[in-house]
């Protein structure tokens, strides 16, 4: 049995630069920033750091049911943004599918409680200034919130959307970090090609709009320190990074079979044409060589039958710091060193499991359109990174394929081409 080809025919992304496919992509193209300074309770007694806030964001514009609002935390409630304004986009109405043929794979980070929350948890188990973990069971749960437990919890982010849409077919949730978002569109794409599914909704959403958060960033010390110009801080590619700055966002994509597509008169954004994912660990110094960035990278490209030569661009990860911006362009150089290629970090901040599709989402519509957005920032090349950066004004031609890459430092690695 031929396998069914898989296409993208919604997008709906909540980002810092805006909510909405069309102001996402206008402020794509205008070169906005949603970095900011993050605010006093989120970085108090710790340097100053940025942070990529979703702005005017109401839940009540996409949560049919308002009661349900407060048994779901900000991840939760963008994720269920996010997959509405997909599937608005791609036009398809409620009660027009089969729910047992419509399915969700989402990316989630940890969820932490507010603090406001779990205070007075934590103080009904204190003695004389310690913590006294024999009280948790006597003390610390009658004074927890009942329901907490479903806030925190991050299959319910998918869990939410499920209901939302009366997705009733295959439902994951993944868990690793920035790759999270991408590999939920790898399995989505595998269950709509193994005839599982006609329609997945598939992406990611975090918030992490949390003090321990930060915290626990600014310890692990890839945080840039270049703060006060938000707009100029995060540099992709560029000799002058040093580290990322953190956000939050949500998006999703709508995955159809093109069969079923094409069957509903559906608007096609792009179509999966190959993927890879793959993990490679990490040496006695704790550093990658880069063989799992590139094998992810040639699987993707042997899966979609697509040499190097048809690429119109790629979609880098481009943390921004210093190592790993030079490990990911010595990977590139080796494998596709004539393709242009752009990040988009210095403008979305690092979103954690929404990220790489929020990208995606943006490869997608450079893709069908013709237009490569440009690195924002990079100014100074740095040897280190010997590749073509896309910089100053947009890459323009026909629309092509795209090669959209994502990878963590502990070793997981994921590719996806996509073609108009």
């Amino acid at each position: 049995m031929q396998a069914a080809e898989v296409v993208i025919t919604g997008l709906g992304v909540v980002s810092p630069i805006g909510i909405g496919r069309e102001a996402f992509w206008d402020a794509i193209l205008a070169g906005h920033c949603g970095l900011r300074p993050a605010s006093a309770d989120l970085v108090s007694g710790t340097p100053p750091q940025l942070f990529g806030e979703v702005c005017d964001f109401d839940p009540r514009a996409f949560v049919t049911n308002r009661k349900s609002i407060k048994l779901m935390s900000r991840d939760a409630q963008l994720g269920i943004a996010a997959s509405v304004l997909a599937r608005r986009d791609a036009g398809i109405a409620e009660g027009q599918l089969d729910p047992d043929r419509m399915g969700v794979v989402l990316g989630a980070d940890q969820i932490c409680a507010p603090i406001s929350e779990s205070q007075e948890t934590y103080r009904a188990c204190c003695v004389d200034g310690h913590f006294d973990y024999g009280r948790w069971v006597s003390h610390g749960m009658p004074a927890s919130f009942p329901l907490g437990l479903l806030r925190v919890l991050p299959n319910m982010i998918a869990s939410h959307v499920s209901i939302a849409h009366d997705a009733r077919g295959p439902n994951n949730t993944i868990h690793e970090g920035e790759i999270s978002s991408l590999l939920a569109v790898i399995e989505s794409a595998s269950v709509i090609e193994r005839g599982m599914a006609d329609v997945m909704l598939a992406g990611g959403a975090t918030s992490q709009r949390h003090p321990l958060e930060f915290a626990r960033r600014i310890a692990m010390g890839s945080l840039t320190a270049r703060y006060e110009d938000p707009a100029t801080a995060v540099l992709p590619f560029d000799a002058r990074r040093d580290g990322h700055a953190w956000s939050e966002a949500a998006a999703v994509v709508l995955l159809e079979s093109r069969r079923h597509a094409e069957r509903r008169g559906a608007k096609i954004y792009a179509r999966l044409k190959g993927w890879g994912a793959t993990f490679e660990p990490v040496d006695s110094r704790r550093q990658l060589s880069g063989s799992g960035l590139k094998r992810a990278i040639a699987r993707a490209m042997d899966h979609a039958g697509v040499p190097a030569t048809g690429l119109g661009h790629i979609k880098a990860h481009g943390l921004s710091t210093v190592r790993d911006d030079a490990l990911e362009a010595r990977v590139l150089s080796d494998l596709l060193p004539e393709v242009p290629v752009t990040a988009l970090k210095g403008q979305l901040g690092s979103a954690g499991a929404a990220g790489a599709v929020m990208e995606l989402a943006a490869a997608a519509l450079a893709s069908a359109t013709g237009c490569v957005p440009p690195v924002r920032n990079y100014q100074c090349p740095d040897p280190a990174c010997p590749i073509r950066v896309i910089h100053g004004e947009p890459l323009r031609g026909p629309a092509a394929n795209a090669l959209c890459v994502t990878w963590m430092p502990f070793g997981q690695s994921a590719a996806v081409v996509i073609g108009p």
